[in-house]
Parts: C-alpha cells; structure tokens; sequence
C-alpha cells in the first residue's frame, strides 16, 4: 500500500474506532458527575494529562502505521511489523492510549460511568488481542513475530516501564 492511501486509511480509521470508542461514546454514557469524585485544579490537570497523552500515544502509533505502508485496521494490514517507538515497551500503546483518553475523561467528568465503560473497554481490548491480533500477527510475520512477543510484553506493568526499551531485530 502506498504511503498516502495509508495516510488517508489510517485517518478514517481514526474517526471510525478509537475516535468513537474514546470520544463519542464515552461522552454518551458519562451520567452526572459524582459528588464522591474529586475535583479541582490537580484532579482537572490529571485528566487533561491523560487526555492529551493519550491521545498523542494514539497519534504516535497511527504515524508508524503509516510509514510501515498500512493501517491499524485490520482490512488494510501493514507490510512491515511495527515494532519501532512505543512499540519497544509495549506490543500494544494504541490501546494503552485509547484506555488513557477514558480515564481522563472519566476524571474530569468526575464520572464513574466512564470508569466503569472503559473497565469493558479494557477486557474487550484484551480478549481482541489473544484471541484475534495475536494469531493474525503470528500467521502474517511468523517467527519474528515470534520473537517480538518473547522480547517486548503485551502490557505496559509498572516493573516493565522501569527497565530498557526492548531490542527487538527482525530476522534478515
């Protein structure tokens, strides 16, 4: 796929999932702020950061999509595995982004709805990937696939951030 039909790919892909599954529908179900909720300067400055982080995680992913001549789509693969940036940490910062973008807003709604909503978001993320991007991955990029998975973890834990960005090589 050339560079700019994967540009334009990748950007109607954007509106049409994490563009709805991070802001339309959080935005639907976010019900009254809770009164139990904190709020304030720091908690405003909290969710503002993991919206903003969130969202520049997601751009940041999108952008290697496009260099490696695809899209996170699942319709328009990519032709190369992407395992550049924050892909060193973690095999999946697009979710991680998209997961930041809800808890941000579940602050700064003050909305446990929205907590609620993205802890669903989370176990469907996490089932996608074992049960459908996983194979797909391991059938279109075989052992460096294999590899990658053994180097780089699924999720970012907290004991994985401390340590060195993974070194990952595709075989020659």
């Amino acid at each position: 796929m050339q560079k700019r039909t994967a540009a334009i790919t990748t950007t109607v892909f954007a509106f049409a999932a994490p563009g709805m599954v991070a802001g339309v529908l959080p935005w639907q179900v976010r019900g009254e702020a809770s009164p139990h909720l904190p709020s304030g300067p720091l908690s405003r400055m909290l969710g503002s950061g993991l919206v903003l982080g969130g969202s520049a995680i997601v751009t940041d992913c999108f952008v290697r999509f496009v260099r490696a001549r695809g899209t996170p789509a699942p319709v328009a693969e990519t032709e190369d595995l992407v395992a550049t940036g924050l892909y060193r940490y973690t095999r999946n910062p697009q979710y991680v982004g998209v997961l930041s973008v809800i808890a941000g807003q579940a602050v700064l709604w003050r909305s446990p709805r929205i907590l609620a909503y993205g802890a669903v978001v989370a176990t469907c993320f996490n089932l996608t990937v074992h049960l459908y991007e996983e194979p797909r991955l391991h059938r279109r990029f075989g052992d460096d696939y294999v590899r990658f998975t053994e180097q780089i973890p699924r999720w970012p834990l907290p004991r994985r951030l401390l340590r060195k960005p993974g070194r990952w090589y595709p075989s020659p």
